[in-house]
């Protein structure tokens, strides 16, 4: 588990996070969404250690994030997980090259054990024998899948998505989710998924925040998004005509 306490950050007089409460929770997708500017991008820096807090603390589980001495603060990173948006996968690397990676950084595996984990990774995200490919060569949702697997091959403990469904299909865009899901509740992780993408709230949304100026304003589930009063949320969800009749529809059932 992830759990934040009365975070706040500031960049000169801009105060963008206001004393953010939050828990985030082992094996279960946990979804922040809102509106551009409402300091998501900025949390998730504050998650993985890329921005410090202006005060407040970031646990994970029983240690404190933001107090780590650099030999520990490693120990942890060694235990996350990052899938960037747009994947951002190395061109010059093979598919294997860019999962290995991480295990070059940070593992004393020797090369076949290394060779075997990376063989692995792509069985689970279905791509297996693309190890020789470039990422060229390969279709959004197949960079997107060799992202998801990298981001596992040091088996971690906590995994981050930054908008994991950015320039994919809906179609496609399911099949990550559903990979994404599956993963975090095989290896009980605690996955944080930064997301602005409202299938992906209703198909995978174990516990979502929504942020509003620096607030967390509501938290609850995928069941509940449908049913809240929460004005915000209406607000930012049913933002077309379709939507609310959608929304309409499901209340009158």
């Amino acid at each position: 588990m992830i759990r934040i306490e009365n975070i706040k950050k500031s960049f000169g007089e801009k105060e963008v996070l206001k004393g953010l409460n939050l828990e985030f929770h082992k094996g279960k997708n946990n979804l922040i969404i809102g509106r551009s500017g409402a300091g998501k991008t900025v949390l998730l820096k504050i998650l993985v250690g890329l921005l410090q807090p202006t005060s407040g603390t970031v646990w994970y589980d029983d240690v404190d994030f933001t107090k780590l001495g650099k030999r520990d603060l490693r120990e942890v990173r060694m235990k996350v997980g990052m899938l960037f948006q747009g994947s951002a996968l190395f061109d010059s690397m093979t598919v294997a090259e860019n999962i290995r990676f991480p295990m070059d950084m940070f593992s004393t595996k020797t090369k076949k054990e290394k060779d075997m984990r990376v063989d692995l990774c792509l069985e689970r995200v279905e791509l297996e024998g693309a190890n020789d490919k470039y990422p060229g060569e390969l279709s959004g949702g197949m960079q997107k899948r060799v992202g998801i697997a990298r981001s596992i091959v040091l088996e971690p403990k906590y995994l981050f998505c930054d908008e994991p469904n950015s320039g994919l299909d809906p179609k496609t865009s399911l099949v990550i989710d559903q990979l994404i899901s599956s993963i975090t509740v095989e290896n009980n992780i605690t996955t944080v998924i930064n997301t602005h993408d409202m299938n992906s709230v209703m198909e995978i949304g174990d516990n979502i925040a929504l942020l509003s100026d620096g607030h967390a304003v509501w938290q609850g589930n995928k069941a509940e998004v449908l049913t809240t009063e929460n004005q915000t949320l209406q607000d930012f969800i049913f933002a077309s005509p379709f939507l609310l009749k959608l929304r309409d529809s499901f209340v009158k059932d």
